[in-house]
């Protein structure tokens, strides 16, 4: 391929995008270059503070449990309150907690503040898929949500390796730089980023739409099939982070060795992730999340038969595939099922799956291994994978293009709702916008 086609080709995958989506892009690799506390905790509690393996896997697991619990409140909050507010209360709360936690001494105190620092790094999550889905084009949201993983993984790599040496330095450092980060994160949302929050029109209003609240969500039995599907697939990808290493240790691999296998994932994403999504994003989304489904089971499943490094690496190729063709597909799919003015909550009934995920892959991977091997786990994902598969097959039937999202009423302004937005007018940079007021409380949250 020329220089001049691969120009092209860059051009052609972020072209198009509002300049507003920039900003928020801007704002999650910023915060992903901070990410010290999820890479590092582990280690900082037995290496450096010299706690128990037990202890350092409460805490841990501490840190999961808040995220599933706000993943439900910052969806409220974002369709209640706004994008923007929760953004700037999640990321300046998270800069407060995560500084907090580096001065921390006492068990108990420790335990408490990761809680908290839990409860406050997953709050943006749900306002930044609501604000990516109001303010671009449904046709261009699968390229959006791509390039914002893509910005994810590339922050995540920078930040790993050099948190690794700044951990070496001083662990209260990377605590420290972490907070500061995420703090110019929160800048950058109340400069730079209008509130996006779709408001009821009058036509809405007198046609009595009906309030959204988390009932709702449970209710639409294609969303929650959706939800219980990224459940499973989330269950298997979070086994490079545990089930991988674990399995390598038992087998007699080196930390090091684990390093190079885990480092093809995220070259590959850094890599791959653009040029696939261009072939991806007017795929069939029904075939591209079966595809996945299986690349991942299988991909995992694979591992059972790996016993080199060379060969561990190959099926982390396989199953990086998967990954990036489903974050960004699925992602789509979420904001597509989303009702206008329920984006919050639907979006943070998403973001839980991946919460409870990453609670219960260690639990499932350390108990599988230590009773029937590290086989039993990867044939486990090989069935996980195929169940995922044939679900998404299912559900995905007759989901025509036009569809209505569930819950939402058809209206005129519905419609329009429905066609490509326009770009949402910026507000000047040096104007404090003021935080719209709360909506009239109804029965469910």
């Amino acid at each position: 391929m020329s220089v001049a086609s691969l120009r092209r080709a860059a051009r052609e995958s972020v072209s198009g995008l509002p300049r507003e989506f920039w900003w928020l892009w801007t704002s999650t690799l910023v915060n992903r270059l901070g990410a010290f506390v999820a890479t590092f905790m582990t280690l900082y509690l037995t290496v450096d503070r010299g706690y128990s393996a037990s202890f350092a896997g409460l805490v841990v697991a501490l840190h999961g449990l808040g995220g599933v619990v706000s993943s439900l409140g910052a969806g409220v909050m974002t369709d209640r309150l706004g994008r923007r507010p929760t953004m700037l209360a999640a990321q300046a709360s998270t800069a407060f907690s995560v500084a907090l936690l580096g001065f921390m001494e006492h068990p108990a105190a420790i335990a408490a503040v990761a809680l908290l620092v839990g409860l406050t790094s997953n709050a943006s999550r749900p306002a930044v898929q609501a604000m990516m889905a109001d303010i671009v084009r449904p046709e261009d949201r699968v390229r959006a949500f791509a390039l914002n993983y893509w910005a994810i993984n590339l922050g995540f790599a920078v930040s790993a390796t050099v948190a690794g040496f700044v951990a070496e330095y001083s662990y209260l450092a990377g605590f420290l730089g972490e907070a500061a980060l995420t703090l110019l994160c929160a800048v950058l949302v109340y400069v730079k980023l209008p509130e996006s929050r779709p408001e009821r029109t009058a036509a809405e209003q007198a046609a009595a739409e009906p309030e959204i609240g988390l009932g709702t969500v449970l209710r639409d039995g294609r969303f929650m099939g959706v939800v219980g599907l990224s459940f499973l697939i989330s269950l298997i990808f979070t086994q490079g982070s545990f089930g991988l290493p674990l399995a390598m240790g038992t087998g007699g691999f080196s930390t090091g060795d684990y390093g190079l296998v885990i480092a093809v994932n995220g070259v590959l994403i850094v890599l791959l992730q653009i040029p696939v999504t261009r072939f991806i994003e007017k795929g069939d989304p029904q075939q591209l999340l079966v595809v996945s489904a299986l690349l991942a089971g299988y991909g995992f499943g694979l591992t059972a038969f790996a016993g080199s490094v060379w060969s561990l690496g190959l099926t982390v190729v396989v199953w990086t595939l998967a990954e990036i063709i489903n974050s960004p597909t699925q992602m789509g799919l979420v904001a597509r099922l989303s009702p206008l003015h329920g984006r919050g909550r639907y979006q943070g009934m998403y973001t839980m799956s991946w919460a409870v995920a990453a609670l219960v892959a260690p639990l499932m991977a350390g108990t599988m291994i230590d009773r029937w091997g590290a086989g039993w786990l990867w044939a486990s994902m090989a069935v996980l994978g195929t169940v995922a598969a044939l679900g998404y097959w299912l559900l995905m039937r007759n989901l025509a293009e036009s569809e209505p999202a569930p819950g939402t009423v058809v209206t005129a302004s519905a419609a329009r709702a429905a066609a490509p937005a326009p770009a949402v007018a910026p507000a000047p940079a040096a104007a404090t916008a003021p935080l719209p007021s709360p909506a009239p409380a109804v029965a469910e949250a």
